[in-house]
C-alpha cells in the first residue's frame, strides 16, 4: 500500500505549496505571476531529476503520440484550475477555497471509467460520496451555493481531475518502466511546458509580470520546491493506484489545510466548517478500505 504512504506525503506538501502562494498572492503578484511561480523554478528540479533516474534505473519506452497526448492536455487542465484555485483565495478563507476544489473526487471516478475504463469499488464510491457531502458542508455560504467562489471551484476541481486522469493515463503509456522513473521523467515533460506556457502567456497578456516573479525569487523559488515535490508525490501515486483513489485519498488534504487556516492565517472556522471537516476525514478510512 505504498501509493497511501506517498499520497498523504504528497498532500501536505501541496497544502504548503497552496501557504505560500496565498502568501505571494497577497505581496503585489497577479494571480498569474502566483500561478507560474510554481513552474517556473520547479521545471529545471523535474528535468535533473529525471536525467538522474534514468541513469541509474535505465531507459524507458520512447514517449508516443499518446503519451504527449496525456501529458500535454493534463498540464494545460492543470495550469487553468491553479489559476482559478489561485483566484478563490481572494473571495473566501483558505480553508474553504481549497474545499471548493474537492469536487474533483466524483467528477475523476467517472473520468477514470470513461477515459482508461478503471472502475472504483462499491466501498470507494461511499468513501468519495462521504468526502463530497463533507466539501459542500465546508463550502455553503449564507445564500446558498451560487456565486463566482463556487463555479471557480466546480471549475477548478473538473480541471485538476481531468489532469490527474491524464498523468496516470501518460504514465501508463511508459510501461514497463519502475513507477517513480514513469512519474519523474512524465513531472519532467509536463512542467517543461507548463513553464514555457505560462511564460508565454504572462509575456503576452500581462507585461512586465515575469520580472516581478523572477525579482521575488527569493520567495518564489519556494514555491517551486514545493510544487515539484508535491508533484513527484502525486505522479508516483498516479503511476501505482487508480487516480481515483489517489485524490479522493488526496482529502486528507482538507485537515492539513485546517490547520494552515489556523495556525498561519489566523483565520476562524465555524462549527459546520469543523463537521464537513469530520466528513472528510471519515471518508479517507472508506477510500483506503476500498483501494486496498
Amino acid at each position: 500500500m505504498l501509493w497511501i504512504w506517498i499520497t498523504l506525503a504528497a498532500a501536505a506538501v501541496q497544502t504548503l505549496r497552496f501557504m505560500l502562494q496565498k502568501k505571494l498572492a497577497s505581496t503585489g503578484l497577479s494571480v498569474g505571476g502566483a500561478t507560474f511561480s510554481r513552474f517556473l523554478f520547479g521545471a529545471p528540479i523535474a528535468v535533473l531529476t529525471a536525467v538522474a533516474t534514468l541513469q541509474m534505473a535505465g531507459p524507458l519506452p520512447l514517449p508516443g503520440a499518446r503519451f504527449w497526448a496525456f501529458a500535454l492536455l493534463g498540464g494545460a487542465a492543470q495550469v487553468a484550475g491553479t489559476f482559478l484555485t489561485v483566484s478563490l483565495f481572494k473571495l473566501r478563507n483558505f480553508a474553504v477555497g481549497v474545499a471548493f476544489t474537492k469536487t474533483e473526487t466524483v467528477q475523476v471516478a467517472l473520468m477514470s471509467l470513461l477515459v482508461l475504463g478503471e472502475a472504483v469499488s462499491g466501498l470507494g464510491w461511499a468513501g468519495i460520496a462521504l468526502g463530497l457531502g463533507g466539501v459542500l458542508a465546508l463550502s455553503r455560504t449564507p445564500s446558498g451555493f451560487s456565486g463566482r467562489a463556487t463555479l471557480y471551484g466546480v471549475l477548478a476541481g473538473g480541471l485538476l481531475g481531468l489532469s490527474a486522469i491524464c498523468y496516470r493515463g501518460a504514465t501508463l503509456e511508459l510501461l514497463p518502466g519502475g513507477s517513480f522513473a514513469r512519474a519523474i521523467v512524465t513531472l519532467g515533460c509536463v512542467t517543461t511546458a507548463q513553464a514555457l506556457g505560462m511564460g508565454l502567456y504572462l509575456r503576452l497578456r500581462e507585461p512586465g509580470e515575469l520580472s516581478r516573479v523572477v525579482a521575488a525569487w527569493r520567495r518564489t523559488v519556494w514555491v517551486g520546491v514545493a510544487g515539484i515535490a508535491g508533484s513527484a508525490g502525486w505522479f508516483t501515486a498516479f503511476a501505482l493506484q487508480n487516480a481515483a483513489y489517489v485524490r479522493a485519498l488526496g482529502q486528507v488534504e482538507m485537515v492539513f489545510t485546517l490547520l494552515v487556516s489556523a495556525l498561519v492565517f489566523r483565520e476562524r472556522l465555524s462549527g459546520r466548517e469543523g463537521f464537513g471537516i469530520a466528513l472528510v476525514v471519515l471518508s479517507l478510512v472508506l477510500i483506503v478500505l476500498g483501494g486496498r
